[in-house]
């Protein structure tokens, strides 16, 4: 398989983590997600479609087979990028995902192969999403966004969406890293924050901030 253009992997991996976050890829969110303006977006797609990566579903695009697996060659990439960081040269969680966005492009496979041994073939990247294997399988339960729970169930946190930098610096704050077990105690009405228990502490958070956590339901 032919490697594709920065630009295009950008594209692949955007939709990839859409639909990963159980969000649908439409040209609003592709948009918002790449800072670019709807028309660019509308124009690549098209694009994309033409080359075989891309077809147009109820809402938004989905990928093809072969844009599939090239999405998660560059996500491989990116999340050992990210363990890197974080597991030897000491970064953040919430300061890697921009510095592997950038070396995602540019990793040989012999480097990447490099990386992989030397962390031990890590399973997830530091915000607990799956790291693909050399031949795209990759491992996943069954998941939900944390703003699904009903009050009273409970579940282990699967990953946290990683564009972020500020929502991951506040979200580790309370204590909501990936394994970590939560509950729901309350649930306020008409969109209204939710309250969660999460290492016998009890913790605040809005919908929309709830929607970027996945979890395990228990």
């Amino acid at each position: 398989m032919a490697k594709k253009s920065p630009r295009i992997e950008e594209y692949l991996e955007c939709i990839y983590k859409l639909h990963e976050m159980q969000e649908p890829a439409t040209t609003s969110r592709i948009a918002e997600r790449l800072e670019l303006s709807p028309s660019s977006v509308s124009e690549m797609l098209k694009q994309l479609e033409q080359r075989g990566l891309v077809r147009y579903a109820d809402r938004g695009v989905v990928l093809t087979e072969e844009g599939e697996l090239e999405a998660k060659r560059v996500i491989r990439k990116h999340r050992l990028s990210e363990r890197l960081l974080t597991d030897i040269l000491g970064f953040g969680w919430d300061e890697v995902h921009d510095e592997a966005c950038r070396l995602e492009h540019d990793i040989s496979n012999k480097m990447e192969e490099k990386i992989a041994e030397k962390l031990g073939d890590p399973r997830t990247c530091p915000h607990g999403y799956p790291i693909p294997d050399i031949h795209g399988k990759i491992a996943r339960g069954d998941t939900v966004q944390l703003s699904e729970l009903k009050a009273g169930e409970a579940g282990v946190i699967e990953s946290v969406s990683e564009e972020n930098p500020q929502m991951l610096q506040y979200i580790g704050s309370l204590g909501l890293y990936p394994d970590a077990e939560v509950e729901v105690k309350s649930i306020a009405p008409f969109g209204g924050p939710i309250l969660v228990r999460v290492a016998d502490k009890e913790r605040s958070l809005g919908k929309e901030l709830a929607e970027k956590i996945l979890v395990r339901k228990r």
